[in-house]
């Protein structure tokens, strides 16, 4: 139940604060509407904001996936191939070195205006936290179960699957977890350097007709989307995931 409570004070709290800062400083509603307004907006053009979240969604869904796969296919050819790693990790982190922004234009050249270029942009912002908190966790595995497994005569692939895979499943959730906080921040970044559909679209569009209301509406619906994926990941993980520890004892103690 405090689950739930808890973030719904802190957003009426924000809503509160949002609302005196209007008031107080009296600053024109072309800059900052007030909560009423962006509520209205969210109201009437409900259709036309559900059509671009749409999109949006799909986008960080479609970059979850993919971005979830290849960061954990990559963090096992760098855990079990040492030559892999000389040459891979290098360009990782040299791909983490060049801007989001950078990038951007170069998939909607090369991949089209469409969900492509976009699904593109959140693999790459989702690949790297995935593939680095895997791989560090199939590195720290306990190495006494790996000599217990080999005591018991465990092959390779069944010290993987019995032993390596469980003990840094803990870890490949964390970079999720991160993956899935940043996802949209990629598709949105696609969807302003060039797209026909989008949050992102959809706020640049309303700023330009100086629709501040819609443009604040479409931020919102992006902000509880974001909130609703992370908290939706992080409830998957925790059931998939039974013997990770949920609590500690400063938890305990709150």
């Amino acid at each position: 139940m405090m689950r739930v409570v808890r973030p719904a004070v802190t957003a009426a709290v924000l809503v509160v604060a949002w609302q005196m800062l209007v008031w107080a400083t009296g600053v024109p509603r072309f800059i900052l509407p007030d909560p009423v307004r962006v509520a209205a907006a969210l109201y009437e053009r409900a259709g036309i904001i559900g059509y671009h979240a749409l999109f949006t969604v799909s986008e960080i869904l479609g970059g979850l996936a993919l971005g979830g796969v290849l960061g954990a296919v990559t963090a096992l050819v760098l855990s079990y191939f040492r030559p892999a790693r000389r040459w891979l990790m290098p360009v990782l982190v040299f791909s983490q070195a060049i801007p989001v922004f950078a990038l951007a234009p170069l998939l909607v050249l090369w991949m089209g205006y469409g969900m492509a270029s976009k699904i593109a942009m959140a693999t790459l912002i989702i690949y790297f936290p995935v593939t680095s908190a895997f791989f560090d966790g199939l590195r720290r595995t306990e190495p006494g179960w790996l000599d217990l497994a080999q005591t018991m005569g465990g092959s390779r692939w069944s010290t993987l699957i019995h032993v390596r895979l469980p003990a840094a499943l803990p870890a490949f959730a964390s970079g999720l977890r991160v993956a899935t906080a940043v996802a949209p921040i990629g598709a949105v970044v696609g969807e302003w350097v060039g797209a026909s559909a989008g949050l992102g679209y959809l706020m640049l569009h309303a700023n330009g007709r100086m629709q501040v209301d819609l443009m604040f509406a479409a931020l919102l619906t992006l902000a509880v989307i974001s909130v609703t994926f992370y908290f939706a990941v992080d409830a998957l993980l925790r059931h998939a995931l039974p013997w990770q520890p949920t609590k500690n004892s400063n938890d305990e103690r709150d």
